[in-house]
């Protein structure tokens, strides 16, 4: 039996990681998160498809691609948090576990940054522990999905 399938989404700017302001996002790179999900899903026996856009439009059609493939999503929205009701209502029509991530601690930051409209798909959100934050939303993910079996 194949392990369930985790979209691991990233949104804008997170390309640049390890370069773009690292006082806030730290010096990994997103290949480096990739590398800790893939090793954290592996311990969890799940199977991840991890991504990255610049794009809204291709973010959203992400998720509706993981309503008939994924078990679950793990996002981090970057700046779209705060702007796209649209990247909100696609989480909401996909029926399944979200769990949003932000490498920094968005309640620290500029006010235009403490609301999240991703935070009201989601199940949960972890932000401010950098790249750890994708390794317990894996493990929060796996969590619901084995509630989800026993009920």
């Amino acid at each position: 039996m194949n392990p369930p399938l985790i979209f691991v989404l990233n949104g804008p700017n997170l390309n640049l990681l390890g370069t773009r302001q690292p006082e806030i996002y730290g010096h990994e790179t997103l290949d480096d998160i990739e590398a800790l999900c893939a090793e954290t899903a592996d311990a969890l026996d799940l199977a991840i498809d991890f991504r990255q856009t610049n794009v809204e439009g291709e973010l959203i059609s992400w998720v509706q691609e993981a309503r008939s493939m994924a078990a679950g999503i793990v996002i981090n929205p970057a700046g779209y948090s705060h702007t796209s009701i649209a990247l909100m209502d696609a989480l909401l029509a996909s029926d399944l576990p979200v769990v949003e991530v932000h490498l920094s601690n968005i309640h620290r930051r500029e006010s235009f940054r403490h609301l999240s409209y991703v935070s009201r798909a989601a199940q949960g959100v972890i932000c401010g522990l950098g790249p750890h934050g994708y390794a317990l939303a894996l493990r929060g993910i796996a969590g619901i999905l084995a509630q989800a079996e026993q009920d």
